[in-house]
């Protein structure tokens, strides 16, 4: 195992690159479909970049570093450019949980082919748990990002997610709260039912997704 080569500090700083990737890529698929629904403000601030540097957020940074979850600062749409403001809402939204979705399931792929290489030629298994455990924390990771942001709580992606299936009045009453919503996501967290919420979700995610990946590598290799 790695693990006896290597301190938990050097770990720390490999994961470090992942968790930028999952949030990079979550702020940038935000700004891509805001785009493609006909909103030039994420062009125009400079969002539509795989850059780490246009989208982190200072402190929410350093709360990645220190503990290994943060945030990136939020990419500014325009919904007066969607043919459907609460529909467009929901559709940017939910580009950014589905970025996350396609990265994990993209990881766990990468790691049970370069398995099955790395075995064929004979690598150490030393090497290959390796290459294993950095794909299987790039795939937890950003379940843990996709089910998070799916919460239905504004300013969370899944509020506006569920918007485009109630009824305008309710979801603009929802929005009304959201200046209260990070004392309840604080609620939540210290109470535990947060991490709850979303381990939860991670496993029933996370198990389906490794039963199709090996049904995949059966078919491809």
């Amino acid at each position: 195992m790695l693990g006896n080569l290597f301190g938990g500090g050097i770990w720390f700083l490999l994961f470090i690159p992942l968790r930028l990737i999952a949030l990079v890529v979550h702020e940038y698929s935000h700004g891509f479909v805001s785009a493609k629904l006909g909103d030039p403000t994420p062009r125009i601030r400079g969002r539509l970049t795989l850059n780490p540097l246009a989208h982190l957020d200072p402190m929410g940074t350093i709360l990645m570093l220190l503990t290994g979850f943060g945030w990136a600062r939020p990419v500014e749409v325009n919904p007066m450019y969607y043919k459907d403001r609460k529909k467009g809402m929901g559709l940017v939204a939910f580009a950014g949980p589905l970025s996350n979705f396609i990265l994990a399931f993209v990881s766990l792929l990468l790691y049970g082919i370069l398995y099955v290489i790395l075995y064929k030629l004979g690598v150490s298994y030393t090497v290959i748990d390796f290459f294993g455990q950095l794909c299987v924390y790039s795939a937890q990771i950003n379940l843990c990002f996709m089910v998070f942001n799916l919460i239905p709580i504004p300013p969370l992606d899944g509020s506006r997610i569920l918007g485009m299936f109630i009824s305008d009045r309710a979801y603009y009453s929802m929005l009304q709260y959201e200046r209260y919503s990070m004392f309840l996501i604080m609620a939540l967290s210290l109470s535990g039912a947060l991490s709850g919420i979303i381990g939860r979700g991670i496993m029933i995610l996370y198990v389906p997704m490794v039963n199709l990946v090996n049904f995949l590598i059966i078919l491809i290799i």
